[in-house]
């Protein structure tokens, strides 16, 4: 019996699934997480069969202590993940410590983790990406937003998300931005005009493709995150050819094997100077692990079908026979709270009801990027998407 070990697999909760599936599939699965035992959720304790608890998850050492048991107990670790953005240094370091060959070691990460070492990689897929800079001093920094243009765009160079994210307009805002700035190391880049489409797919061994669609984020994330607005997204209905084209070539410029992937572009609404024409793909980031939040269990609703043990027969079996239902687009709103919305949750329930898949409270943890309230239906046209989000987001 191969032996999974399963990084914090109590968060996002639905992360159960994947812990499910693979020990359906005869894995031996064995959580670390630093939430207490009784504190997890029967369908998690039925999905394990060893969780080791640890005071605290950012504490090394007591995680490296933690697999050294499971593998003094159980035997050597063949697996080790967490499908987590914010673990994924922490996987790579424990994969290369316990000589764990079936996934990213530490030789690897600077390419996923740090915005500016990616860009090499989305030129070798023959994608342009924006100009960039890595910022050290007011002067250098300057000299390159006088080249590029205001407005400019700086945020942490290995950061998750849309955290620390800036827009800076002016040179002035820039000498703010200095005068308040962490000791984080930021990269700079030239404003890209447009909006988000990602590549989501769950990458075999080989390095191909077991399950692939995409989102649009019509909303921009920096937003969302820093000035607390309200957060929309949707799963497309299909994956257009040219998102398709670039992911898979992206994958493999990459050399992405055995495991989920979100891949983020700008597809430009103007023409831009230096990077392309409108409707062009721009590279923004690449994200190994699924999209965060509920996004596995949206790729279901609209597909019909359960990613969950997609991804665990790609662990098992190398391919998965599990089929695609019915394609629909599957939409979603974060609400914020504090605003005061045209449609409450009894008119939203009222004339969504039939289409709606979840709405729920989301925790501290993902509500600052995801909205406060959410709501996810699926729908069949463009036309229903949109005026969904208008219906959901309109203030009185």
């Amino acid at each position: 019996m191969k032996n999974f070990v399963f990084i914090s697999p109590n968060f996002p909760d639905s992360y159960w699934k994947f812990c499910c599936e693979l020990k359906n599939n005869g894995l031996r699965v064995l959580g670390i997480g630093d939430c207490p035992y009784e504190q997890l959720s029967q369908e998690l304790k039925d999905s394990l069969h060893e969780y080791y608890k640890v005071s605290n998850l950012e504490n090394y050492d007591e995680v490296f202590r933690a697999v050294a048991f499971l593998t003094y107990k159980h035997g050597k670790i063949d697996y080790l993940e967490s499908n987590n953005e914010y673990w994924l240094e922490r996987d790579a370091k424990l994969r290369t410590e316990f000589h764990i060959t079936t996934g990213f070691t530490e030789s690897d990460i600077a390419k996923v983790k740090y915005k500016s070492e990616m860009k090499a990689y989305y030129a070798k897929a023959g994608i342009p990406t924006a100009r960039y800079h890595l910022v050290h001093d007011f002067d250098a920094a300057a000299t390159f937003a006088d080249r590029v243009g205001y407005p400019v765009v700086v945020k942490p160079d290995n950061g998750v998300g849309a955290s620390h994210t800036y827009r800076l307009r002016n040179r002035q805002e820039l000498e703010y931005f200095f005068a308040t700035k962490d000791n984080v190391q930021y990269i700079m880049e030239e404003l890209v005009i447009g909006y988000v489409r990602t590549y989501d797919a769950i990458i075999d061994g080989e390095g191909k493709p077991v399950f692939e669609t995409g989102n649009v984020t019509p909303s921009n994330l920096m937003d969302v995150v820093n000035t607390g607005d309200n957060s929309i997204y949707y799963i497309v209905k299909e994956l257009p050819e040219q998102v398709r084209d670039a992911g898979r070539r992206t994958v493999e410029a990459f050399g992405v094997k055995g495991r989920f992937v979100h891949l983020e572009y700008f597809v430009l609404t103007q023409d831009q100077a230096g990077l392309g024409k409108a409707g062009d793909l721009i590279g923004l980031e690449v994200n190994m692990r699924p999209a965060g939040g509920y996004t596995p269990d949206m790729y279901n609703y609209a597909f019909e079908t359960d990613v969950y043990k997609i991804w665990a027969d790609m662990i098992a079996y190398g391919k998965s026979t599990k089929q695609l239902g019915a394609q629909q687009f599957c939409a979603f709103v974060g609400r914020r709270d504090g605003k005061s919305f045209v449609m409450d949750h009894d008119a939203i329930m009222a004339k969504y009801g039939s289409t709606m898949k979840m709405h729920r409270r989301l925790p501290p943890a993902l509500a600052s990027a995801m909205g406060d309230q959410i709501y996810i239906v699926t729908l069949q046209t463009q036309e229903e998407v949109d005026t969904y989000f208008r219906d959901l987001l309109e203030e009185q």
